[in-house]
């Protein structure tokens, strides 16, 4: 699995790449899934390259694992709209945007082959096939336990993290972890030094996450709907975006980022020896 420095938001690719975000998330992702082999197996072999990863195939479930600890992005902007109920999970009433849940939520997803993912509820899985009810357990329990585990990591840094999703298949009959985990661009995390004094001022809490990019679309009229046009990015905003996504591997895994560019020919060369031990 190679990651590339493309960005998407709103289930589009946006026009410009950002330099290093393949490696960051790629490095992130090996750093987090050493960290959580011991509560369910998951899909890595091997980092042969900064941005390449060797790992084992999988059926995937086609579902996301959305795990939320506070009252955050989509979380919020369902609560706002008047709802209490996001994927059959119960948000009670009188919360401000960031407040913590009283224990973190799951509010699956459809993963979509095409087009955007749809919010799915526990019910509607195993109605629709998409997991069993044994399956749904299990898959629900590793998320958790998952997410308890971001949490410790991320507090060791001075972060708090906020919400995630996960992604599971199966091999040879077992759940297996598979993706990427605990990255900019399937996490949100906020900066705990603060957070408190921000929540009862009613500030904007200070987050590393992709949700910038996302509010960058949405103030510039783009939200991925149908004859939306993406806005044109700047040298100036794609360099702020690989800055944060190099701050949060900094923070996430409290090492500097050595940025590294190989060539194609270096690349395959590293995968192929990487192949040759594996087999």
């Amino acid at each position: 699995m190679v990651a590339s420095d493309r960005i998407s938001a709103f289930d589009v690719i946006l026009p410009r790449p950002i330099p290093f975000k393949g490696q960051v998330l790629n490095q992130i992702a090996a750093y987090m899934l050493g960290a959580t082999n011991d509560i369910c197996p998951n899909w890595l072999v091997d980092v042969p390259a900064p941005n390449v990863s060797i790992g084992k195939k999988c059926e995937p479930f086609k579902i996301e694992m959305v795990v939320r600890a506070n009252l955050t992005g989509h979380a919020w902007r369902t609560y706002s709209s008047g709802k209490r109920i996001l994927c059959g999970a119960a948000m009670p009433e009188g919360m401000k945007e960031n407040d913590y849940f009283p224990a973190p939520i799951i509010t699956p997803s459809t993963k979509a082959a095409e087009g955007h993912d749809e919010d799915i509820s526990p019910e509607e899985i195993i109605t629709n096939g998409l997991a069993t009810e044994e399956e749904w357990k299990t898959l629900s329990d590793y998320a958790l336990k998952l997410f308890e585990r971001g949490r410790e990591i991320a507090a060791k840094q001075g972060l708090i993290l906020v919400d995630t999703k996960y992604e599971f298949g199966k091999l040879n009959g077992e759940i297996v972890l598979m993706d990427e985990i605990h990255t900019p661009d399937s996490s949100r995390y906020f900066y705990a030094d603060g957070f408190e004094k921000r929540q009862q001022k009613g500030e904007r809490q200070k987050q590393l996450s992709k949700e910038f990019v996302r509010e960058w679309l949405i103030a510039n009229n783009f939200m991925g709907k149908e004859g939306q046009i993406v806005p044109q990015m700047s040298d100036e905003w794609v360099d702020t975006i690989s800055k944060r996504y190099i701050e949060l591997y900094e923070k996430v895994i409290g090492k500097s980022f050595i940025p590294e560019k190989l060539t194609d020919e270096e690349t395959y060369e590293r995968i192929i020896d990487s192949l040759k031990k594996i087999i």
